[in-house]
């Protein structure tokens, strides 16, 4: 029951992030440091920022490579599907 609402949680935070609220998705993405997907999340939002050293570092957390996408959006849709 826990994780279903965490992944409701994060997919709002997905949601948030592509319509452009980085602060109210970012939020989101820092409650949960320890689950994969929540850093994930964290992760885009850090490359969206520019801050690509922090990014590099949520995504090594999350278990996924900063250049496997070029553009956030596909990455966040991607994040979004996967979750589905």
């Amino acid at each position: 029951m826990e994780r279903m609402a965490g992944s409701d949680e994060l997919k709002r935070g997905v949601e948030l992030a592509l319509n452009g609220d980085w602060e109210a998705a970012h939020a989101i993405a820092q409650q949960s440091e320890s689950d994969p997907d929540f850093c994930w999340l964290h992760a885009c939002l850090h490359k969206i920022e520019g801050d690509q050293s922090n990014s590099r570092y949520w995504y090594a957390k999350a278990g996924r490579r900063f250049e496997d996408f070029s553009e956030t959006g596909d990455e966040l849709r991607a994040l979004l599907a996967s979750l589905a």
